[in-house]
This record gives structure tokens, C-alpha cells and sequence, in this order.
């Protein structure tokens, strides 16, 4: 169908002032939404995005409100920012999709005073937004929860591919399902809220999902590679850009309605654990035949050997050394925060002569970053959520470090992966930093960090 000017104008020009309002009242929002392509599609049922647009069915458009309006905005740019439309893999759709919803909702939710009323729409009722274990999304990735789902599922003897593997809108359902059918995959789950009845669903009700509205998901993967990894990069920065501009104009967060999954990137600085003076020192000497990390011992200068000086009045200089913290789905926040803060940590403890890289990694890589001070450490922020391959770290240094080497290579993980061949680390000494007793890397050096550390 051709829409005619008229109409577009008026579609437009209500997206427009939804995105201005949101810049003023819920800033995080409306940063996240400047970075948005607009497009109506009468093939969507609801609302849908890609990664790079957002998209309107024109007649689900015409029935929201101007502040309902405003949700799904803030709805489905989250879903971009927290980059779910790449992170389904080979999960089931309909599961990933309910999952996604809830963690998205509550986080919403939450940032807007934790009144379910702001994600309440009149036509669909109260959006999904309680776990199945009865705890809000927020607290939990698209991931964990989505493990809840399944487990769910399965204590009720349901196969998940019984209820089809489709991720259209409205329903998490596919284009041949009728409106019924649709509500009894979702009542599946455990859906125990009525349309419109926005309220909360009671404790007595059990540890169900909760809520009626779906977005349209079925344009999930549909980007090529190169833009989907393109956008991938670029989200993580907007991401934090966005919490960082919102967290200086409003300290106190009463304006920005930054979400919670945001905040975590801003976590206060903890004490770090590990006492990487020694560590990197020990490191040096049994790993890395490059005595440019230290001062030679002076005493030896007219004889055949050439030791480091590890005099105390004068720190030891290390650099060239490539940090990559696993932010996988099997990370916890905390667990990325303590990692995260071990590098601080380790700055510190070197009076700032300290120098190398910082990366970040699940199933892909986040380009890691130059840093030689804890300031510079502080501007690379944390990002992730996939799955784990510790493969791609050799891979990325190999095609993409092949001018300048890193001298050792530290990784901080729970280590819940497959451990690739040593060969991959083409003679780079690898020090792996596990936050466990569990698991054992076959090659390289371990040391181990409480994951639980306190807060100082």
C-alpha cells in the first residue's frame, strides 16, 4: 500500500516530537533514539526493528497514545543497544523472544520509577516484565532468563519446538497463528496476566511470565555480516556515551532514567584483588625474554648476563600487554566489574608505568583499546553478553596486531569454554586470570581472583 505525504508527515512528525520528549524528560532514551532510522511497514503487526531501523505498522502506530508511543520507542532501541537482535543464535526464537521482552521491560520499568502503568499499553495491557522465577528482568540478561524459560518449559513436560520457532508481532508467534493460539503459547510460559489489567501479578500467582504486549521480532539477523558487526562496534560506544552524558548533566539519574543495565557499566571502582606487581614481575621473568620491561641490574653490566633490576625506588615498566575481559552471558556483572577493576588495580600498583591494551570479548571481539593511565582506562567500557570463544583473541592479534605484537596476552574469565590448540597463541606468552577453582586452562600460566569480592 502507498501511503500518501499527508499521513507520512503526520507519522513523522509524532515520531519527532515522541523523540524530543524523551531527550527532555528521559534523556538516556532519546541519545539512544537519535542514533534511529524511522520507516512504516504495513508487513509489521506492532512495531519491529533490525539493528539500523524502527519500524511501524501504520495502524498499530494510529491506536498508541503519545506517552504509549513513547515506550515502544524506548523499547525497541533498547533491543538495539543491547544489541538482541544479534544475540539470539541458535536458540529457540519464541523463548529468545519472550526473554528479550522481559529483560527490556522491566529495565524500562524500572528507570521510570518502577511503575508498571509507563509500560502499560491500553489496547495489549501491561508488557511482560517479571521473570519466571518472580524477580524483575532487570536483574538478569536476555540469556539468564531465557535459561529460566526453558527450564520452565521443560518441569511442565513442553517440548519448546511444540510451540513453533516463529517471531512475529504480537505474539511471538507465526503468520499463519491465530490470535488464540498465539495466547496459549505464551500462557506456555506461564502467562498469568490478563490484557489491560495493569497490575502486578501477586505472588500467590506463581513464578510465571507476566504481561500480554510483544514487539515484532522477525526482522532479527536480517543485516548483512559486515553492517550487523559495523553496528555491533558502534552500539557499544553510543551505549556508554549516552550513560556517561546522562550521569553529567544528572548526577542523581532524577532526569536521564538511565536503566539499570546501563548503570552497571558505571559501577564504583573496587579494590583490586591481586597483587600484580609480583605477578607481572614473575610473569616477565619466566615468560618474556624482553628485559625492556625492566632496568638492567647494573652489577651485572660487564659480564655475559643481563638481569632485571627490581630496585624498589624505581617502579618497574611494563607495557605492550593485551588485557581481554570475557563479558559472555556466563559473566556476571559483578564478575566483569572485580575483572575490570583488577586492571585498574594493576595500573595503579605500577605508579601509572603500566601500558598496553584493553579488550573485551564473547563470541566475537570488541576491539581493544590503547591505555597507559587510569584515566584512559576508565573512558574503555565493558561490553557483551553472547556466548564464549577464547579463540578469537589469537585470531584478532594474528590479523589484526601484526605490526605491533603484544608482548603477553592477560585474559580474565570464568573459563567455561572450549580451550584452543597453544599453537593459536603463535609463541605469546598467556597469563590466564580465572575467577573459580573449577576450571584448569591446559597451557599457559593461572592465577585465580574471588569473583565476590566486596565493595570498599
Amino acid at each position: 500500500m502507498a501511503y500518501d505525504k499527508e499521513f507520512l508527515a503526520q507519522c513523522s512528525k509524532r515520531i519527532l516530537k515522541a523523540r524530543m520528549s524523551l531527550l527532555a524528560n528521559h534523556g538516556f532514551y532519546g541519545l539512544l533514539l537519535s542514533h534511529m532510522i524511522f520507516a512504516i511497514d504495513e508487513k509489521c503487526e506492532t512495531a519491529a526493528t533490525d539493528g539500523e531501523r524502527i519500524y511501524f505498522s501504520p495502524d498499530f502506530m494510529q491506536d498508541l497514545s503519545d506517552k504509549e508511543l513513547e515506550f515502544v520507542l524506548m523499547h525497541e532501541v533498547m533491543h538495539v543497544a543491547l544489541l538482541h537482535c544479534q544475540r539470539t543464535e541458535d536458540r529457540h526464537n519464541l523463548t529468545f523472544n519472550i526473554a528479550t521482552d522481559i529483560v527490556v521491560n522491566s529495565n524500562i520499568m524500572h528507570s521510570l520509577g518502577d511503575d508498571p502503568k509507563k509500560i502499560t499499553l491500553s489496547k495489549y495491557g501491561e508488557a511482560m516484565h517479571i521473570a519466571p522465577d518472580g524477580k524483575e528482568g532487570y536483574l538478569y540478561t536476555a540469556e539468564e532468563v531465557y535459561e529460566m524459560l526453558n527450564q520452565k518449559l521443560k518441569s511442565s513436560g513442553i517440548d519448546p519446538s511444540s510451540l513453533g520457532n516463529g517471531s512475529q508481532a504480537g505474539n511471538g508467534g507465526n503468520d499463519s497463528d491465530s490470535g488464540q493460539a498465539c495466547q496459549n503459547k505464551k500462557d506456555a510460559y506461564g502467562n498469568k496476566q490478563g490484557s489491560g489489567s495493569g497490575k502486578k501479578p501477586s505472588k500467590e500467582q506463581g513464578s510465571g511470565v507476566s504481561g500480554t504486549f510483544m514487539d515484532d521480532h522477525s526482522k532479527w539477523g536480517s543485516l548483512p555480516e559486515d553492517k550487523a558487526n559495523e553496528l555491533r562496534d558502534a552500539w557499544a560506544k553510543r551505549l556508554d556515551d549516552a550513560s556517561k552524558i546522562v550521569s553529567i548533566l544528572d548526577p542523581s539519574n532524577q532526569c536521564g532514567s538511565v536503566p539499570l543495565c546501563a548503570e552497571r557499566l558505571l559501577k564504583d571502582i573496587k579494590k583490586a584483588q591481586t597483587d600484580w606487581r609480583t605477578i607481572l614481575n614473575e610473569f616477565v621473568q619466566e615468560e618474556i625474554c624482553d628485559y625492556s620491561f625492566s632496568p638492567p641490574d647494573r652489577r651485572f653490566s660487564d659480564t655475559d648476563f643481563f638481569l632485571p633490576d627490581y630496585n624498589e625506588t624505581d617502579a618497574t615498566e611494563v607495557k605492550n600487554i593485551l588485557f581481554m575481559v570475557d563479558t559472555s552471558a556466563s559473566m556476571s556483572d559483578d564478575m566483569i566489574a572485580v575483572a575490570y577493576n583488577e586492571i585498574r588495580g594493576a595500573i595503579d600498583q605500577f605508579g601509572g608505568k603500566l601500558e598496553g591494551w584493553l579488550g573485551f570479548f564473547d563470541a566475537r571481539i570488541v576491539e581493544p583499546l590503547p591505555f597507559s593511565s587510569i584515566g584512559e582506562l576508565e573512558v574503555i567500557r565493558p561490553y557483551g553478553g553472547g556466548g564464549t570463544r577464547f579463540d578469537i583473541i589469537f585470531q584478532y592479534v594474528k590479523e589484526k596486531m601484526i605490526n605491533e605484537p603484544p608482548a603477553c596476552i592477560v585474559i580474565l574469565t570464568d573459563g567455561y569454554c572450549s580451550f584452543p590448540d597453544e599453537a593459536m597463541a603463535n609463541e605469546i606468552p598467556v597469563l590466564w586470570i580465572i575467577n573459580n577453582d573449577e576450571v584448569n586452562p591446559p597451557w599457559g600460566k593461572v592465577t585465580r581472583i574471588d569473583p565476590n569480592i566486596e565493595k570498599m
